[in-house]
């Protein structure tokens, strides 16, 4: 007997085939060829996608926080982790342990799910959008990119948003230097400035 959950996470799968099928079956191959590594293991691939939203704002209005979290839930079809203040800062009127934030750390399914919708639902929407920059890698592959509105992802409706806000998307990879991980993401349609 088939449960609910194992046919929905069947169904799931099905439809994230497109992202994770071109990595196998375009860019793999196109690695290979480009970097002459001896064993396709050896290819980078991606690791986890980590979404992150600070709201200073949050201090003094608890709702502010809710909202951002349903937001974060719709957006990453994930519940996000509250994050809290590290250390005390007077002149924020920040005190140590109060929520100020959320982040979500997407692997595996849920990951090439998110890039798929980032890639070509929620960055067409973007006004003026001419792509990111291809130098805001880390020096290990990583690639990390800020957002102005959280309304560019279509599960935002726009009457429900209490706040406009941004947010940090952060894609982590096995890369060894940037060069791979920037190769890597322009084979899998990252919008790169030109």
């Amino acid at each position: 007997m088939v449960t609910k959950k194992k046919s929905a996470e069947k169904k799931a799968q099905v439809l994230l085939l497109p992202l994770k099928e071109r990595y196998s079956t375009e860019v793999v191959p196109k690695m290979l060829s480009d970097f002459s590594y001896k064993n396709k293991m050896q290819v980078p691939k991606l690791a986890k996608v980590v979404l992150n939203v600070g709201m200073g704002e949050a201090v003094s209005n608890a709702k502010l926080l809710e909202a951002v979290t349903k937001e974060m839930t719709l957006i990453s079809a994930q519940k996000p982790v509250i994050t809290k203040a590290k250390k005390s800062i007077a002149g924020f009127k920040l005190r140590q342990g109060v929520p100020i934030g959320c982040s979500v750390t997407l692997r595996q399914n849920r990951m090439y799910a998110f890039l798929d919708r980032l890639f070509h639902a929620a960055l067409p929407r973007i006004r003026d959008f001419r792509g990111f920059s291809p130098k805001a890698f880390d020096g290990h592959g990583n690639y990390s990119m800020g957002v102005k509105e959280q309304l560019i992802f279509p599960e935002i409706n726009y009457d429900d948003v209490v706040a406009i806000h941004g947010m940090d998307i952060t894609i982590v990879t096995t890369a060894l230097n940037d060069d791979e991980g920037r190769a890597l993401l322009k084979h899998l349609g990252f919008p790169f400035r030109t």
